[in-house]
């Protein structure tokens, strides 16, 4: 069972990777949200042991501090 959560964290982080090559004309706001929602993703998923709710859960405060790092000047 450990090794299937392994290779699915693996293949996880293996299409976030994959599917933010498609970032090229993003800005720098938009990059940093997409980043920062993978990384919550990921994040939420180890902490809560693989529960969806965990994982949505940390895709969604990632998003919103990637979202807030860089914010474009006024």
């Amino acid at each position: 069972m450990n090794n299937i959560k392994r290779i699915a964290a693996t293949a996880t982080v293996l299409a976030a990777t994959l599917g933010l090559s498609a970032c090229a004309n993003m800005s720098g706001q938009d990059k940093n949200t997409a980043i920062g929602a993978g990384v919550g993703a990921v994040a939420g998923s180890v902490l809560t042991g693989g529960s969806a709710i965990g994982t949505v859960g940390g895709a969604a405060v990632g998003g919103v501090i990637g979202n807030q790092v860089q914010k474009p000047p006024r």
